[in-house]
Formats: C-alpha cells, sequence, structure tokens
C-alpha cells in the first residue's frame, strides 16, 4: 500500500523526506562535527535568513556548547517549512518576542526589520523604510491592541508567516514586497 511519490514528499513523516531534512542538515554541517553553528544554520534554505534571526533561534533554542544538535535542527525546520501552522506560529512568536513580553511590539520589528535593511544594503538594493513596513504589518495583522501584535492576533489575523518571512528572512521580505509583480507574472504564464 505505497504512497505515490508526490505524496510522500509531501508528509513530512515520509522517508524521502526525512532524508531530505536529514541531508540538509549534513549538509550545513560544514565542519562535520555534528552540530550546527550560527555560521552554518545561516545558510538553511536559500541562505537569506538574517543574521539576527539565527542568533535569537540560538538564544531561545536547546543548544550544546553554543551549537544546534538535529533534534533542535528537526523543531527549526519544521517551524520554517509549516509558517501557516499555530504550532509553528508559536514557536516562530517566541523567538520573535525578544523581551519575553507575550508580544510584539514596534522596537521588536524594528530589530529584526533593521536587519532585513542591511541585507538589503549588502545586496545593493534601496532598503524600504521601516515605518511603511512597521504599518502594513499592523495592517495586515489587525492586533486587537493597536501597539502590540500577539501570537493569537497573528494567528487569528491567517497572516503569521508572511510577517514571519518579512521580518526573517531577505527572500520572504522580496517576495513579499513584490507580490504584484509575481503575480502579474504567473498570470502572464498561466496565459501562454
Amino acid at each position: 500500500n505505497e504512497l505515490p511519490k508526490d505524496a510522500q514528499d509531501a508528509n513530512w513523516f515520509s522517508a524521502p523526506s526525512s532524508m531530505r531534512v536529514y541531508g540538509q542538515y549534513l549538509n550545513l554541517d560544514t565542519d562535520h562535527n555534528g552540530m550546527l553553528s550560527r555560521k552554518e544554520l545561516l545558510k538553511y534554505g536559500t541562505g537569506t535568513l538574517t543574521p539576527v534571526f539565527v542568533e535569537r533561534v540560538f538564544q531561545e533554542c536547546l543548544t550544546y556548547e553554543g551549537e544546534m544538535d538535529y533534534k533542535t535542527y528537526l523543531d527549526f525546520v519544521l517551524a520554517m517549512e509549516n509558517k501557516k501552522e499555530p504550532q509553528s506560529l508559536q514557536y516562530l512568536f517566541k523567538i520573535l518576542d525578544v523581551n519575553h513580553q507575550g508580544f510584539l511590539d514596534v522596537f521588536s520589528l524594528n530589530l529584526f526589520f533593521r536587519a532585513i535593511q542591511d541585507e538589503m544594503r549588502q545586496h545593493n538594493q534601496d532598503p524600504v523604510t521601516f515605518e511603511d513596513v512597521k504599518d502594513e504589518i499592523f495592517d495586515m495583522v489587525k492586533p486587537s491592541d493597536p501597539l502590540k501584535i500577539s501570537l493569537a492576533d497573528l494567528i487569528r489575523s491567517g497572516q503569521g508567516d508572511t510577517v514571519v518571512s518579512i521580518l526573517t528572512d531577505l527572500n520572504g521580505f522580496w517576495s513579499y514586497e513584490n507580490r504584484e509583480v509575481l503575480v502579474v507574472d504567473n498570470t502572464d504564464n498561466e496565459e501562454s
């Protein structure tokens, strides 16, 4: 009663998916010590996570002498690959909530977005202003308190995955910032 390959790839607990994640871990572990350093985790995915986000991952997650083991990596990957899920947002919210207040405020949003702006400058892109992004995030989430975003607000909004991507990953921010262009491109491709 074998599942089709695409169903196996979509199932996080299938052998192909397990092998894919384990292979990623081995590829990231460039010093071959069986653990991941901050520098190694920065290469995760497309290599566009911000140093500030990766630093916070290491501050909030279980590490061994400052390095991440495979179990902690699995938790991280599960959250990153399923950002729409409430459990993933809970994991990621803990990382974004730098002051352990139970909410994200302008300070925490600015801390993470400054790292996105730094990455943009390094790639010779003109950084978007924080004020614009902050306003867009608050407009998307529509928190019950206009000055802070709770985990419940993030989940209820249905935009938690987008907010996390905007604040933690240059490619995630770029995809959000250029969403209109991407939609037009996809429409053009479908019509051809």
